[in-house]
């Protein structure tokens, strides 16, 4: 009864705003009335693309203006200078994966900014060249090489009074299966499991999120598949699909999964806009073609517009800046409820004072993150027995799809960034969802109250949790920026 109200009531919300900010049509593809009066009057740009970033950022109990302060002025500065540290900035990734859903050979964006440049081993910190990527968890937390254990020579006593602990061969094979099938199964996200050899290791610095020139029918159709086949339908089927005006009409879970997922598009259509390429010259560089293309890249006002004006979105654009929000939201959450283990990591790249200050630059953000108040609950999500418990699965195996169709994407550097923000925001979910951080007291930050003691995050992971936070970070940041820009 109580989920209903809230639905009805986040309805209300929901068309209250559409009288604002008009919507009804594909939340994947822009709208054709572009060039054609405003239904807004003579409202300014600015006031027409930001007439929603104001008062409460729906489902959860906080304000947009609280977490613009949040952000701008003490998380964005502290997250952007520890996404510069050499445990964050180098990303294992599988980049050729073959698409498994559609031929994407006639999709491959064959322009020189879609191109990856790999990091060669030799320019890698000590500490990753020998990982074995597994971040082992326990009071505390160790990755890198692991220590050498002394041999000890037991007593007679000893072999007397001890337990056999010897397993057969065929056990330790099914064990290991099991712990596999454990993983797979907490998993929201595809993890690249391919040989070490068909995976490289990516500089994000060196390879920054930006607009490329990939677009067209191939990148509308990755995100038509995301929105048509993996989001949740609303109970009143007037449309194929779920947007800004239908979505008060699912459950709150479903709810969630739809914002979550236009909240990362609405970061990366910021993203592009914010680093938009103007002007490009080639001079003689490194690339493989030996080419090194040199952009003049910048923000990108008309870009911005006509990825979130009203007048060319048909009133959602405003509504997706206002999930970016609530995804920022979240993903604080997952901070928050896993900083007793991330505050443990050594996050070891082989150099002792970098680490250390890696180490405390993280313990800094997180002890913010701890202190803030309206955080996303997730508590009332997937209760309500047998029924919750399919939704949580069928939840979990929507997402995993989407990180799926990452290995559609057709331009190579914009495939790196989507799977690293869906592997952030899988992680987030595994945090949020998969019970092993859960704690009898969800505002108690303590490694002790928490229900499990060898939860296993590997070192990607945690990379792709703190760089799809510092995404999220960097776009609430530009809005200002554009904001700024849009006044006469």
């Amino acid at each position: 009864m109580v989920k209903l109200v809230c639905s009805l009531a986040f309805a209300l919300i929901i068309l209250s705003a559409s009288i604002k900010c008009q919507s009804s049509f594909s939340p994947f593809l822009h709208a054709k009335n572009a060039g054609q009066p405003s239904k807004y009057g003579n409202k300014a740009i600015s006031e027409r693309c930001f007439c929603e970033l104001e008062g409460s950022v729906n489902d959860c109990e906080c304000n947009v203006a609280y977490v613009d302060s949040l952000n701008n002025n003490k998380i964005f500065p502290r997250i952007t200078s520890l996404l510069t540290k050499n445990y964050f900035r180098f990303y294992k990734v599988h980049l050729f994966k073959k698409c498994p859903f559609w031929d994407d050979n006639e999709g491959k964006c064959s322009l020189k900014f879609c191109a990856v440049e790999e990091c060669p081993a030799d320019s890698l910190p000590d500490g990753l060249k020998h990982s074995n990527d597994t971040l082992k968890s326990s009071n505390r937390i160790f990755f890198g090489p692991l220590p050498k254990e002394e041999p000890c020579i037991p007593s007679k006593e000893d072999i007397l009074g001890s337990i056999n602990e010897t397993i057969s061969k065929a056990a330790s094979e099914s064990i290991a299966t099991w712990i596999e099938y454990d993983a797979k199964t907490s998993s929201f996200c595809v993890v690249d499991e391919e040989p070490p050899e068909d995976q490289i290791y990516v500089d994000l610095i060196v390879n920054p999120e930006r607009y490329t020139g990939y677009k067209g029918p191939d990148a509308h159709k990755i995100w038509k598949a995301i929105y048509e086949e993996n989001c949740f339908k609303p109970s009143l089927e007037y449309s194929l699909f779920t947007d800004t005006r239908n979505m008060g009409d699912m459950c709150f879970e479903k709810r969630v999964f739809y914002r979550a997922v236009s909240g990362l598009h609405a970061s990366i259509n910021i993203h592009l806009s914010l680093k938009y390429l103007h002007s490009a010259a080639e001079v003689p560089g490194v690339l493989s073609d030996g080419i090194n293309s040199l952009g003049n890249w910048g923000p990108n006002l008309e870009e911005f517009h006509r990825r979130f004006d009203p007048d060319r979105t048909n009133g959602h654009g405003p509504q997706w800046l206002r999930n970016l929000y609530f995804l920022y939201l979240l993903q604080l959450r997952a901070l928050a409820k896993a900083a007793p283990f991330l505050e443990n990591v050594d996050y070891y790249t082989g150099n002792a004072e970098e680490d250390y200050e890696t180490k405390e630059a993280v313990r800094d953000i997180l002890n913010i993150v701890k202190d803030f108040e309206y955080h996303f609950n997730e508590s009332t999500m997937f209760s309500g027995g047998q029924q919750a418990v399919k939704l949580k699965e069928e939840f979990r195996l929507h997402f995993l799809n989407v990180s799926r169709i990452m290995d559609c994407v057709g331009c190579q550097k914009c495939r790196l960034w989507g799977k690293l923000q869906t592997q952030g925001l899988g992680t987030a979910l595994k945090i949020l969802f998969s019970g092993d951080f859960d704690s009898p007291d969800p505002t108690v930050f303590d490694l002790r109250s928490m229900r499990r003691t060898h939860f296993k995050l590997t070192r990607n992971e945690v990379v792709a949790l703190f760089n799809a936070f510092g995404r999220l970070s960097d776009s609430i940041q530009a809005l200002e920026v554009f904001k700024k820009l849009a006044v006469p």
